[in-house]
């Protein structure tokens, strides 16, 4: 109860004055997500491949059980299809890392290779499942990554979970507002030793209008 608690307040707070909420359709259900204004490049770039149709019918194509459930394109791909044209300027999001939008459970972030830059691939996202973390087990991370957890993010890396390894290194630019549930049960799927799903999870995003919106923002 404590844990729902938590999250639904975590949701409330983030909602407050955010502009933009997408719909994932998948095969095991609906997933609504919060974009981040405070991540603008992140949000546009998303919302302009949803409307290009770069999402439809995707795939969670690497599935990790407690850790992420990610959808799109796979590194390798998008990375062979860019050394095949060599001539052609590389295409990232540049990177919107705020300390204050953090790897919880239900977090969206943006995927990437290993640049310096820390720039964000435009067709591959992961939601993020994680774990519950004790004091101890941020402490050293804390020491390992050189900065400091808030009292807000130990206590919903505590209770809720999340990933805070991958915190200051990723972009998080939205979260789940509502289909947490379904949302496990992508992450609980049956997967090879590739971490590819054996029975195929597609989804489809969409973005709500301003009526659907507007349960999410009261």
């Amino acid at each position: 109860m404590v844990k729902i608690t938590l999250f639904l307040m975590l949701i409330t707070v983030a909602c407050h004055a955010q502009s933009s909420f997408v719909q994932l359709a998948t095969n095991k259900g609906n997933i609504t997500l919060l974009l981040y204004d405070q991540t603008p490049k992140h949000r546009d770039a998303f919302l302009l491949s949803i409307k290009n149709g770069l999402f439809n019918n995707a795939a969670f194509n690497r599935v990790i059980q407690s850790f992420v459930s990610q959808g799109g394109e796979l590194d390798d791909t998008i990375l062979e299809r860019e050394k095949q044209h060599p001539e052609l300027p590389l295409k990232r999001i540049e990177a919107e890392i705020i300390p204050e939008l953090f790897h919880k459970k239900g977090a969206l972030g943006a995927g990437r290779n290993d640049n310096p830059q820390k720039s964000s691939y435009l067709t591959q996202i992961y939601l993020v499942s994680g774990k519950i973390f004790t004091d101890q087990q941020l402490d050293v991370l804390e020491q390992k990554k050189g900065f400091k957890f808030s009292s807000k993010q130990r206590q919903v890396y505590k209770t809720v979970g999340g990933i805070p390894h991958l915190d200051h290194d990723y972009t998080v630019f939205g979260e789940i507002v509502e289909g947490m549930a379904v949302a496990d049960a992508i992450n609980s799927a049956i997967t090879n030793k590739e971490d590819l799903p054996k029975i195929q999870i597609t989804f489809s995003p969409r973005v709500l209008s301003n009526k659907e919106s507007l349960k999410f923002r009261n």
